[in-house]
């Protein structure tokens, strides 16, 4: 089982889609809930198209200066989310819909069910020791289903992008976007030495051409 030493280790036109992208899921949020109106009108917005390929890796100094300020920030809800990403390559929407049925800290994994999954399929994550460590600094379990409950609400997040932005900018990493966290996991994974077959399962990548990106 692939683990970071915790908590982590001795490690060595984006605005305008995530401004829209948060909107989005407040109404459709409201929309499953509350009901309160019929049908999701920012659906129809198109976005900006936001190229994946470009990623921005971490260097040692520059993940520490990241990880010190999400240790520290006083925003520690979406502090543990950020990291819970970067502890499990999942995807933002995945981990904000992650609920305690789908967690098995016993025999660490998660299983994102086939309608959080991008590629609509299945897919088991494993839980390595810092992504265990933030599970068990939540204190949703027992109360609410969701794992990352907004407090100020009582719903789960829909959206982490403003707090985000604030964030980077404090570690002095104004352009690193949330799924670089991804990016930097799937890299942790390869260094370690698992093979591209089995990064390609952990992430979910339907295409195994995406994920040998990661191969450098």
């Amino acid at each position: 089982m692939f683990a970071l030493a915790p908590p982590f280790g001795n490690t060595r036109a984006y605005g305008y889609n995530a401004t829209l992208s948060g909107r989005e899921g407040q109404i459709t949020w409201s929309v499953k809930s509350v009901n309160l109106i019929e049908k999701n009108s920012a659906a129809r917005i198109p976005l900006f198209n936001v190229d994946n390929k470009f990623e921005h890796y971490l260097d040692d100094n520059q993940l520490e200066k990241l990880l010190t300020v999400l240790r520290t920030d006083q925003n520690c809800p979406v502090c543990l989310i950020a990291m819970f990403l970067l502890s499990t390559g999942a995807r933002l929407n995945e981990a904000l819909q992650a609920t305690l049925s789908q967690i098995d800290k016993q025999n660490r994994v998660w299983r994102i069910p086939a309608s959080n999954s991008k590629s609509k399929r299945v897919r088991s994550v494993p839980l390595n020791d810092s992504a265990i460590e933030i599970l068990n600094q939540l204190d949703t379990e027992g109360t609410f289903d969701y794992r990352f409950i907004n407090r100020q609400t009582g719903e789960p997040y829909t959206t982490i992008h403003k707090v985000w932005g604030r964030l980077r900018r404090k570690a002095g990493l104004p352009h690193l976007r949330i799924h670089d966290l991804r990016h930097q996991y799937a890299s942790f994974l390869v260094n370690s030495g698992r093979t591209l077959y089995e990064v390609q399962q952990i992430l979910g990548h339907s295409d195994p051409k995406v994920t040998q990106r990661y191969s450098h």
